[in-house]
């Protein structure tokens, strides 16, 4: 196999440093930049640019009094037992977070470890898990892995309190198998109901995860070829073990950092190998996807289908709709009127994926969330977004189309575009800019 398949960036002749490519880091590893950060990093350099974002000092509008405002406002959603005000708490780590690349992977494992406030019930479990997969999202797999399935939030949503001795529930053991480490194919039906006896015990007391003794099966259990008196802590002990841990993880970020189309096998194949000898290390992993020529070629750019989140974050943050910011409950609602409900996600797989994304219902609702920031109330802001200010201001004129068209995609207009734009109101053609069949890729 080559060994140069993630060979870092330099620009070159073929791959230039140039704004298309500031862009797509922005679009990809956070939600999106505003004009003054792209245009630091594009005078800066790759080697800068994306050392702000494993650092979590990209953005140049944080928050004032970010932290205790992000506190306050989950404290606030717990106190009150409102999920809604919870989902408005996480929009305003998205838009407002110093750190975007931990927010983007951390919304990747509330994928993976897909749990619904629509079954759990409870603000507090769901903030707290949450919380864990935030505290986790760049560290070493196995403490992502152990903190998550102790999770009371989600041993509740796959029911592990009715898993005890004679009476096993197979649902967290399955999930565990195929959803959270080896993937389909990498075990069979008998390991499952052997890792079920493996996790009777396993329950939820007054909010807190807790192993029961007498629920627990504590007899001999053979799981993918080993025989012994397996436990919840064994059982994930012997999965992590497994070559096929890795491959998933590896998938898992490729499909996040390069959408449907991925990577070459062979590069998959790679990063899983890298990720077996370093613990399985997902900030390792992340920053070698970032710093590689693989993720900046030609191929990778506008080619994944943004999420909702992604797209209503990313527009908003475009914008610098900042002060005053839109809702950040509208935030919510809006994305989950386009599918992606954040703490309630469909079902134990987690959302749809890339072009699933796109039909009619979520295009409509992401043309009519553009023409909602650009005019103000529908997202909760009570003014309209000025888009020949924002061109003066930096420095485009009267050139609305060409400021914007570059903002988003890095790139002046077409001929065709401005053919088709340039009769517009500012309003209007930036609406339509935000709603065309581009802006909706990353």
């Amino acid at each position: 196999m080559p060994t140069d398949l993630w060979a870092a960036y330099t620009p070159d002749e073929k791959q230039p440093w140039n704004l298309r490519r500031v862009v797509h880091l922005h679009r990809r590893a956070a939600f999106a930049g505003s004009w003054e950060e792209l245009q630091r990093d594009l005078k800066d350099g790759p080697t800068k640019a994306v050392a702000r974002l494993l650092e979590g000092t990209a953005n140049l509008n944080p928050g004032k009094e970010f932290d205790g405002t992000a506190s306050l406002l989950y404290d606030a959603a717990v106190t009150q037992g409102e999920i809604g005000r919870l989902k408005a708490g996480w929009f305003y780590r998205f838009l407002f977070g110093p750190h975007p690349l931990l927010e983007k992977l951390t919304l990747l494992w509330h994928d993976h470890f897909a749990t619904a406030n629509g079954k759990v019930d409870d603000v507090a479990l769901m903030r707290r898990q949450n919380d864990t997969l935030r505290k986790h999202a760049r560290g070493k797999f196995a403490d992502l892995l152990n903190a998550a399935v102790r999770e009371p939030a989600l041993l509740l949503y796959l029911d592990a309190q009715t898993n005890r001795k004679g009476r096993a529930n197979e649902n967290l053991g399955r999930e565990l198998m195929e959803l959270f480490t080896l993937g389909v194919g990498n075990f069979t039906e008998a390991d499952v109901k052997e890792a079920a006896r493996a996790l009777t015990g396993w329950s939820v007391e007054e909010g807190t995860f807790v192993e029961v003794p007498e629920r627990h099966d504590d007899g001999d259990k053979t799981i993918l070829g080993n025989k012994a008196k397996f436990d919840g802590t064994r059982l994930v002990e012997i999965l992590l073990k497994q070559p096929s841990v890795a491959n998933r993880i590896a998938v898992k970020l490729v499909r996040q950092f390069f959408g449907d189309s991925g990577s070459s096998s062979d590069a998959v194949k790679q990063l899983a190998a890298g990720l077996r000898e370093r613990e399985s290390n997902v900030g390792w992993a992340v920053e070698t996807i970032l710093r590689s020529r693989l993720f900046f070629d030609e191929s990778n750019i506008r080619s994944r289908v943004l999420g909702p989140v992604e797209f209503v974050v990313g527009s908003a943050r475009v914008l610098e709709l900042f002060d005053p910011a839109p809702s950040t409950l509208a935030m919510a609602d809006w994305s989950a009127r386009m599918g992606q409900d954040v703490f309630d996600p469909p079902n134990v797989g987690g959302w749809p994926v890339g072009r699933k994304w796109i039909h009619t219902r979520s295009m409509i609702a992401r043309a009519n969330y553009a023409a909602a920031l650009v005019t103000g109330p529908a997202c909760g802001r009570n003014v309209a977004y000025d888009a020949p200010a924002q061109a003066k201001k930096y420095g485009f004129g009267a050139d609305v189309l060409t400021f914007h068209h570059r903002l988003l995609f890095g790139a002046g207009p077409t001929p065709e575009t401005k053919k088709r734009l340039s009769s517009l109101s500012p309003a209007r053609m930036v609406t339509a800019l935000l709603s065309s069949p581009e802006a909706q890729l990353g």
